[in-house]
């Protein structure tokens, strides 16, 4: 039930962020990066397997949205963020998991 919810949660947290680079006043590439790492890295950090699916969840919009409305391909490059964000969060837990039961 718990990654569930999670997962609930990066649809939405991937939604919001592509609202948000979605709009004309929006213009700063690096903060909406920033924020996909960080958000993106948090959920990793809280998910307990398969994280692929987690990081599509959250990065799978903001190309989508570019493809559906510009046409610009190049935009699947933005999927890394969430990958590397939630994968980091991952090994993150995985890491602290060994040293608790070394411990």
């Amino acid at each position: 039930m718990k990654q569930k919810l999670l997962l609930v949660a990066a649809v939405v947290f991937g939604l919001l962020v592509t609202y948000i680079d979605s709009r004309p006043t929006w213009d700063d590439t690096g903060i909406t990066v920033l924020v996909l790492l960080i958000g993106s890295g948090i959920i990793g950090l809280l998910a307990q397997k398969r994280p692929w699916i987690f990081a599509l969840a959250i990065g799978l919009w903001l190309p989508l949205w570019y493809i559906l409305t510009r046409h610009d391909l190049s935009m699947f490059i933005v999927l890394a963020f969430p990958f590397i964000g939630v994968y980091a969060g991952w090994l993150l837990r995985l890491g602290l998991r060994k040293v608790r039961q070394a411990g």
